[in-house]
């Protein structure tokens, strides 16, 4: 296969995960009679069942059973599982409590958390602009507690966690399939738990809900699994930095539903905080795409020379 159809295919895979993910609030608001504990551990149940199968058919079970025997993997894995949880909780409750705009500040902070905790934890040099584009973006939020007495908490636990978890999951010798099938794993016993001992919603029984339902709370392991299927397809095939670029269209469109569909306020204190982060990502994808031309023609050159030589 070429690089060329390498880099289609990549880019194809990556416009879906990222439509799917940003899409994904419509599919939480249809479940919105539903309590987010509820849409969780159908979340939680539904995507082990599911993960279980792919890891099946795509014969990757010996890299389970390879992590299975290393205890110290094993708890990294809790920490990183309470974390998705949390931040799946969350994501279900924003959205159905009217929240999608703070989830979209969320996952448009994200990316810069990540260049920030690369720094502290992982010993990565921030250039330039990168330092001005992270600087910008805390300016917006201080800017808000300041000027409007309040803090995004909604969306910096979102992002926070997120960053938090990719964090975690960099550091380990885990492969992103196997590693989501042993964190639902993780996840399970506490999901089935609060299912039969606390949950007496009228939903909570599937044999007394309408088929329609029972397919939307199913439809939870599929909703969650796929994009993160493509995403890993992509992340293969497209050079980070191009991948990079993608990601902001999954806020973006939770953005305009927030605004365009589901009548959450675009007040003032937001206009200011997601203007400073427009601007802090701008900035940020710039100098990504800058450094990754530079980096092209210096490997070519390099290259050339060798060739001379």
């Amino acid at each position: 296969m070429s690089v060329q159809t390498e880099q289609k295919q990549g880019m194809l895979f990556a416009i879906a995960a990222f439509l799917m993910w940003g899409l994904a609030p419509i599919y939480f608001k249809s479940l919105d009679t539903v309590a987010a504990m509820e849409i969780l551990v159908h979340r939680v149940v539904w995507s082990f069942l599911f993960l279980i199968l792919i890891v099946v058919a795509i014969k990757q079970w010996h890299k389970i059973e390879h992590v299975l025997k290393q205890p110290k993997l094993l708890a990294m894995l809790v920490v990183s599982a309470s974390l998705l949880g949390f931040n799946w909780g969350l994501f279900i409750w924003a959205v159905n409590n009217n929240h999608m705009l703070d989830a979209s500040l969320g996952y448009y902070i994200n990316p810069l958390l990540n260049v920030l905790l690369g720094f502290l934890f992982l010993g990565e040099r921030l250039r330039r602009w990168q330092g001005v584009a992270v600087a910008l973006a805390m300016t917006g939020v201080i800017i808000q507690m300041i000027s409007f007495g309040s803090f995004p908490v909604i969306a910096f636990a979102l992002a926070s966690t997120f960053a938090i978890y990719g964090l975690i999951r960099k550091k380990l010798a885990v492969d992103s399939l196997p590693g989501l099938l042993l964190e639902s794993l993780i996840l399970l016993p506490a999901a089935l738990i609060y299912w039969f001992a606390f949950m007496e919603s009228s939903s909570a029984d599937l044999t007394l809900n309408s088929w329609q339902l029972n397919t939307l709370l199913v439809s939870a392991g599929v909703v969650t699994t796929l994009p993160l299927l493509c995403f890993t397809a992509a992340a293969k095939r497209l050079q980070y930095t191009t991948l990079g670029f993608f990601q902001y269209l999954g806020p973006s469109l939770m953005f305009l539903l927030a605004v365009s569909f589901y009548g959450e306020v675009f007040g003032v204190d937001r206009i200011i905080t997601f203007a400073c982060i427009w601007g802090a990502l701008a900035l940020f994808s710039w100098d990504s795409y800058r450094f990754s031309q530079k980096t092209k023609k210096r490997l070519k050159q390099q290259s050339m020379n060798a060739e001379i030589a």
